[in-house]
């Protein structure tokens, strides 16, 4: 059983409240990620360290 059949199946309401539903939640998992995961990730990034020019 996938992720996306199981959250297609838990979701409630007709077919389009589910895809509104749907879209909802990827958009707050993707301000979540670009608010939270994503600054506290870019320090340990290898392209920050820049050593052009020393």
């Amino acid at each position: 059983m996938s992720f996306y059949g199981w959250l297609w199946r838990a979701l409630p309401g007709p077919t389009a409240v589910k895809a509104v539903e749907a879209t909802l939640l990827a958009l707050v998992l993707i301000a979540a990620l670009f608010t939270w995961v994503f600054p506290a990730l870019a320090p340990l990034m290898p392209f920050n360290d820049i050593t052009v020019g020393e």
